[in-house]
């Protein structure tokens, strides 16, 4: 009983040491001799090392999981408990494992760099730090009293050490330059006011003497400065030998230094504001009495009180002649106009070209930032404020698409980041009383939300802001219409185009409003060849453009205007003064033409009498012919500010019958010999062929004509009440057949280059037709784009004639449901251009990559492309700010909505040829979602970078300017932001 108490004791464990067990996963083993079953015993069995090393992994596990199930503070204590039995190896051994677990995040410098290197960081600290390093440590005191740190100081500040420090002196130089700095004369403010005085206290010991003798000095000098600025001017603006001047007492020009001081300025007079050539002398003079009397006034009157003594002798009296000018135009420090001209729009460069001389221009990028662009104006301002400020970008007569990420409208331009961009922008522009303002180069006040936009803007900046009223159609001509006066729309600038002549030259500005479209082909042919080169040929091209026009071609003697002239001008506007006008432009016309009869009259008198002398006949009669044509151009204006909507529905029919002209022309030149051919059996173009091409055109053409007969009925019987809404109604129901024409018009261009390429006679048939005067020297493919044009034309029209028609006006409700319409049917072609667009750009970058995979999947999208040099580093051990890299090679990033396609781009320069062609070779594609990016710290190993990690790999990238890289990312992050939004 008893043994088998016992052998049961030994096969089953007692309760607690069965628990303890538990946690080791123990599990009995049977059949095995009590001698080698030491796993009760109290003692350690060290002969059998198999058993003692089970053992102690048996109670080491044990010992793991009680130790986490205690406290904090428990482990705390066993391994104090624990540190404190080791030996010094032990201890040794923990450290190393420390260290190497746990990296140090501050360490002494000075004890790891090298000792020129300490040094040098120690050079960067001025006196004051390198003394409190100093009581650091010992260590730390012996580098910063080196002499090679104080030397340097002392002899800048021009304190030597009289005597040469022996080689085991210390800080003999930082003990001198502390004893010099002890030995200074320092005074407090307070201190140096009461022994020296201060720039707006009075001296004590002047006397009367001395202030009129200063007085007579500084009169002096100022004569000195009017004839050296006088010489200067007189040897600048002289005429050539030879030249035939007129006499000085003969020019035309010096009669006007005294100008009428009126509230109303002719901006096609530009004389006006400009003093005479020949007046040096008499300028000369005025400066020189201006001195005097000034002495005079200033000796006469008494000076009395400190404060008129201390604002100086000049300060104290200002002289202004009445109506005399003696500074010149040249020397005169005016703002510069500031024009922001987006790369958006078509033909630039002829822009930049005609750009006068006072504009300053900043060229910006489209797919940039707002914060960007307020840098670079800022940056091209340098602290000057400009005079007025205007925006060429592209838009329409609602909004403005300022960049690519930022359209202004009425809807947005209240939002915090265009409210502060626009407050930041115009704070660099002169207040409205000094003629400051914002000139918009889109048609904005040609619709009811542009104008509310142009208030708005108006409100928000405090300035005057200025826009077309789009009464002109064809590309960008509405800027040479008439403008918006203000913020008021029913007011219109004196001149059309005005605001646009500030900054650009007439005829430039002519050309490129007319054929912008046109040159943009030729031009971004030319962009594709010569690339980064054009942007220096084009400053170089309109620096020798500019010089030839300032140097050889303005004369201001063509400037000038008759000294009759102005007198009429002048009596008109007296004359206006006194009456109480409720219609001022028409009584100035009736006055210029009643002075003309009146002018006419007395020279047909003096003839009876007996004649005046020849040159005041001749000076009637070239003053005649200039007052009828400002007269008739008064009376025109006067119409024109009379009746807004005669107006616009005169433009309507007259660009009617001129779109009219071009579809005829489709039909005459191409369709009736195309048609004779093909029935008298001398085929150029078959059947379907030309159905396909021209049918469209036809239906198009009929259903214009009828348009154009009502209209023309219309403006027949014109009035105040008459309607044309409903006939706009009529034809806008009957879009379906620009809809059919423009569903077919890829088909039909395709159709054309095909016959063009298979067939010789409709290629010979085509090189006879296109571009004749019948033509109106335009192409097929030309001819065939009227259409599309002309519903964008369409809504300019009738969003200006909606918005000059009062709301009870019977025709309101018409003009506004055929707008909406319009709109509609705008957007609809938009959206088609745009599949378009994105269909041709995802062809050609899919020609351009060599082995690419297929690119058109999807609604796949190219958001733009940039070119980088791909790096590699030696060593991907070193820390990033010491790391280095090589340049591996070129490569080019695609980056589209769902995707970024990185390809090795390789540069082909053709012999004796300045342009360069560009290859990609396809690399590697990850998609925009799975892809996060890194920026790389600029330092003097690389600079620009980033990278690129993917799910399996990673790219380093560097652009060759900061802005690259900057737009590049910010275009990256939002397509992945979009991508992850998209995903959930």
């Amino acid at each position: 009983m008893e043994t088998s108490l016992s052998l049961e004791g030994r096969s089953a464990p007692h309760s607690v040491k069965r628990w303890q067990l538990d946690g080791t996963d123990y599990e009995p083993q049977q059949g095995r001799s009590l001698r080698s079953d030491t796993r009760f015993s109290a003692w350690t069995p060290l002969v059998n090392k198999q058993s003692n090393q089970q053992l102690f992994e048996e109670r080491l596990c044990l010992l793991l999981h009680w130790f986490d199930l205690w406290t904090d503070r428990q482990r705390k204590h066993l391994l104090h408990s624990l540190l404190t039995r080791c030996t010094k190896s032990q201890l040794k051994y923990c450290r190393d494992w420390l260290v190497e677990t746990i990296p140090v995040t501050r360490v002494d410098f000075t004890a790891v760099l090298p000792r020129f290197l300490s040094l040098y960081v120690m050079s960067f600290l001025n006196p004051r730090d390198l003394c409190a390093a100093a009581q650091v440590s010992w260590h730390w005191r012996i580098l910063a009293e080196q002499d090679c740190l104080w030397a340097s100081r002392c002899i800048q500040k021009g304190w030597f050490l009289p005597y040469c420090p022996g080689q085991k002196e210390y800080g003999a130089w930082k003990n001198h330059y502390i004893s010099c700095v002890s030995a200074l004369d320092w005074l407090t403010p307070r201190e140096a006011a009461e022994q020296y005085g201060t720039l707006n206290q009075q001296s004590l010991g002047a006397t009367e003497e001395e202030e009129e003798r200063e007085k007579e000095r500084r009169i002096r000098q100022m004569i000195r400065e009017r004839l050296q600025e006088e010489k200067k001017f007189s040897l600048r603006t002289r005429r050539a030998w030879g030249s035939n001047a007129q006499p000085r007492g003969t020019r035309s020009g010096s009669t006007q230094r005294e100008r009428p001081r009126s509230g109303i300025t002719f901006s096609s007079w530009p004389s006006l504001s400009w003093s005479s050539r020949t007046g040096g002398s008499s300028s000369l003079g005025q400066s020189m009495s201006a001195a005097l009397s000034l002495e005079k006034a200033q000796i006469s009157s008494p000076v009395s009180g400190s404060a008129s003594k201390a604002s100086g002798a000049l300060s104290s009296l200002t002289y202004r002649p009445p109506s005399v000018h003696t500074d010149s135009h040249i020397h005169r420090s005016s703002p510069a106009l500031l024009l922001l001209l987006s790369n958006r729009i078509p033909a630039y460069e002829l822009v930049l070209s005609g750009v006068r001389t006072e504009v300053t221009v900043v060229l910006y990028d489209h797919r940039g930032t707002l914060s960007a662009l307020l840098t670079q104006v800022e940056r091209a301002l340098s602290g000057q404020r400009a005079q007025r400020l205007g925006l060429l970008a592209p838009g329409g007569t609602e909004e403005i698409c300022l960049l690519h990420s930022s359209s202004l409208s009425e809807r947005t331009a209240l939002t915090p980041d265009l409210r502060d961009f626009w407050e930041k922008l115009c704070g660099w522009v002169v207040l409205t009383e000094e003629g400051g303002g914002v000139d918009i180069f889109s048609p904005l006040a040609a619709s009811a939300s542009g104008v509310n936009l142009i208030q708005t803007l108006s409100n928000l900046t405090g300035l005057e802001v200025q826009a077309p009223m789009g009464l002109a159609t064809g590309g960008f001509q509405n800027i040479l219409s008439e403008w918006s006066a203000g913020s008021v729309c029913d007011s219109v600038c004196e001149e059309a185009a005005a605001p646009a002549l500030r900054y650009m030259c007439e005829g430039v500005l002519q050309g490129w409003c007319r054929q912008a479209q046109w040159m943009e082909e030729a031009l971004g042919e030319l962009r594709g060849l010569v690339g980064l080169k054009l942007q220096r040929f084009s400053l170089q091209a309109r620096g020798r453009a500019l010089g030839h026009f300032l140097w050889e071609r303005i004369r201001l003697e063509d400037l000038c205007v008759s000294k009759d002239l102005c007198e009429a001008l002048t009596e008109g506007l007296a004359a206006l003064s006194r009456q109480e006008e409720s219609r001022p432009l028409e009584f100035l016309c009736d006055f210029l033409a009643g002075w003309n009869k009146e002018k006419e009259g007395g020279e047909e008198g003096e003839e009876r009498g007996g004649g005046p002398s020849p040159s005041c006949s001749q000076r009637y009669h070239s003053t005649i012919p200039e007052l009828t044509q400002i007269s008739l151009s008064l009376s025109l204006f006067v119409q024109t500010v009379l009746d807004w909507r005669g107006a616009v529905a005169r433009e309507l029919h007259h660009s009617e019958a001129q779109y009219l002209g071009r579809l005829g022309a489709v039909l005459k030149v191409y369709h009736e010999p195309l048609s004779a051919a093909l029935n008298s059996n001398r085929v150029i173009l078959s059947f379907a062929h030309i159905h396909i091409v021209l049918s469209p055109v036809k239906q198009i053409l009929q259903l214009n004509k009828v348009f154009q007969t009502e209209l023309e009925a219309r403006l027949e019987q014109w009035g105040a009440e008459q309607c044309i809404g409903d006939v706009c109604v009529r034809l806008c129901s009957k879009l379906k057949v620009y809809t059919n024409y423009l569903n077919n018009y890829p088909t039909a261009l395709h159709t054309i280059d095909m016959c063009r390429e298979t067939n010789p006679a409709f290629r010979a048939f085509l090189k006879r037709a296109d571009r004749t005067l019948p033509t109106h020297m335009l192409s097929l493919q030309e001819l065939l784009l009227c259409p599309v044009w002309r519903i964008q034309e369409y809504v300019t029209l009738l969003q200006a004639l909606a918005l000059h028609t009062h709301p009870g006006h019977p025709d309101h409700t018409h003009l506004s449901s055929a707008l909406n319409t319009l709109r509609q049917y705008r957007e609809f072609i938009q959206k088609l251009k745009k599949n378009s667009e994105r269909d041709r750009v995802m062809e050609e970058t899919q020609q351009m990559i060599h082995g690419c995979p297929h690119l058109c999947e999807g609604n796949r999208q190219l958001i733009m492309t940039q070119d980088a040099a791909l790096l590699r580093s030696p060593n991907e051990d070193i820390p990033d700010s010491l790391r280095t890299y090589e340049q591996v090679s070129d490569v080019g990033l695609f980056l589209f909505t769902d995707a970024l396609v990185l390809t090795q781009r390789s540069v082909c320069h053709t012999p004796f040829m300045l342009t360069n062609q560009s290859t990609h070779a396809f690399l590697a594609s990850v998609a925009v979602g799975s892809l996060a990016v890194r920026e790389i710290t600029h330092t003097r190993y690389v600079c620009h970078a980033f990278v690129l990690e993917g799910p399996c790999r990673s790219w380093v990238c560097a652009t060759e300017t900061e802005e690259d890289k900057e737009r590049f990312l910010c275009a990256l992050r939002s397509a992945i932001n979009t991508a992850a939004t998209g995903q959930q």
